[in-house]
């Protein structure tokens, strides 16, 4: 068969169901994302958080960027120095606060 053809997969991210079109050698791998994505979100939503989906999926979006970063930056020098790690995480606790309303950004 051939690896341009296209095929149909239903993922479910946090009780939704999704239709999402894919190569059908992709189908595998789209899945496996999909239960990432959905066990990421999941944790996120247990927190104890009154959030909905789309926050939900920001705060998602913006970990798992930045976990691709730190990956990338992990490959170009060895390790991230301790000082660009420490200000990266409170980034992310700004942008959570931000994204919660629990807190001014200053």
């Amino acid at each position: 068969m051939s690896a341009d053809k296209q095929v149909t997969v239903k993922v479910h991210i946090l009780d939704r169901e999704y239709q999402v079109a894919c190569p059908e050698d992709g189908r595998e791998a789209l899945l496996d994302s999909a239960r990432y994505v959905n066990e990421r979100m999941r944790a996120i939503r247990n927190r104890g958080r009154a959030l909905g989906v789309e926050r939900i999926a920001v705060m998602t979006s913006l970990n798992m960027a930045r976990e691709l970063l730190d990956y990338q930056r992990g490959q170009q020098s060895a390790e991230l120095d301790r000082g660009t790690e420490a200000r990266l995480e409170r980034l992310v606790e700004r942008i959570d606060a931000a994204l919660n309303d629990t807190e001014p950004l200053i």
